[in-house]
């Protein structure tokens, strides 16, 4: 691998950054992190147990304190010079990963916050790769295969979240006219697939603790449907993608959906969750419209955990095409696990680690 190689990466540190790094650091490129400035001391303590697990001197890896959402990213002009003299390869991942994000919040750091780092990219005199990444979910509203080559739509938006990111995708894809960009746009990101660890409970999670109330009980009544697929993939498939793919020249001007191009429908995640748990499949299987009726009511968020604003998601008739992402990724030899070869791992860590801080 080449030594001239200087990574430019946002959203560090973070769930998907912090294994992204240690994935690139074998490489023998240098390093050069954005970090907020109230995150400093934990970005350190972070990079010095990377470089302690890779091999590397923690002088391969450079901070400069910023803030995607300031113009210039807020950086002094010596840390301009430097990201502009040394940046080869920028990975993009800094953004505001919540469904429930206010309207002005996700503007702010997702939509301006990437036209920030998309004018830092153009100043980049020796910028061979720009990774963006993305979300399946920029597809909002729309039904039925969500092909890799689609972006432009008017089916409108469940949440800001959706909207602003894919307001941001529209910008870097602008970009593909002049720059080398790569959009990788994961689904729905759960727990390493070895280990089960994550950093945050949300998607299945709220399925999972849901089960875990009672699971005698609750898993009798499936109230998932056979019309529906949850999306999920294991945060270590979208690591190992997206650093294989970060040297990877056939991977310039397209965008990969990073999604299991076989999910479960939700009433097969249902069951695969509940044999995981205490080794019984449901019994009955409730309507569809009653499930969705009974878990938009106010107080069902306290009962069943799931809040309301996560509810669309398992009612989403959408399918996510992988059809590219899947011919770069075979020669890289990687592949999504399905979910029923990692559940278990998940669900071990859940019930251990009730409450993540």
């Amino acid at each position: 691998m080449p030594h001239d190689e200087t990574f430019f990466i946002t959203g560090f540190p973070g769930f998907i950054a912090d294994r992204l790094l240690e994935r690139l650091a074998p490489s023998n490129s240098n390093f050069i992190l954005l970090v907020q400035p109230a995150l400093l001391d934990r970005a350190r303590t972070k990079v010095a147990e990377i470089a302690g697990r890779t091999g590397r001197s923690t002088a391969d890896f450079r901070f400069v304190e910023g803030d995607i959402s300031v113009p210039a990213l807020g950086l002094n002009e010596i840390d301009q010079q430097v990201v502009r003299a040394e940046t080869t390869r920028v990975f993009h991942l800094a953004a505001f990963y919540d469904l429930a994000v206010p309207h002005d919040l996700a503007l702010k750091i997702n939509v301006e916050g990437t036209k920030n780092v998309n004018a830092l990219a153009r100043t980049l005199p020796r910028l061979r790769h720009y990774h963006h990444v993305s979300t399946c979910y920029v597809a909002g509203k729309r039904e039925g295969s969500i092909l890799e080559t689609e972006l432009l739509h008017n089916a409108g938006f469940r949440n800001f979240y959706e909207e602003s990111k894919y307001l941001s995708e529209l910008e870097v894809e602008a970009l593909k006219v002049d720059l080398p960009v790569t959009i990788h746009r994961p689904a729905v990101v759960c727990g390493d697939s070895k280990t089960g660890e994550t950093v945050k409970y949300d998607g299945v999670y709220f399925l999972i603790f849901y089960l875990l109330r009672w699971p005698g009980g609750l898993s009798m009544m499936n109230i998932g449907n056979s019309e529906v697929c949850l999306n999920l993939v294991p945060v270590d498939y979208v690591v190992d993608a997206m650093s294989a793919l970060a040297f990877d020249n056939d991977a310039i001007g397209k965008t990969l959906q990073l999604a299991d191009p076989r999910p479960l429908t939700t009433h097969q995640l249902f069951n695969a969750i509940t044999k995981s748990i205490n080794g019984s499949r449901s019994r009955m299987t409730a309507p569809r419209s009653w499930v969705k009726f009974l878990l938009m009511l106010p107080p069902s968020p306290k009962i069943t955990g799931l809040p309301h604003h996560a509810v669309p998601y398992f009612f989403v008739k959408q399918t996510y095409d992988t059809t590219n992402a899947g011919v770069l990724l075979k020669r890289h030899g990687i592949h999504c696990p399905s979910f029923e070869s990692y559940v278990g791992k998940i669900v071990e860590f859940a019930e251990a680690n009730p409450k993540i801080a």
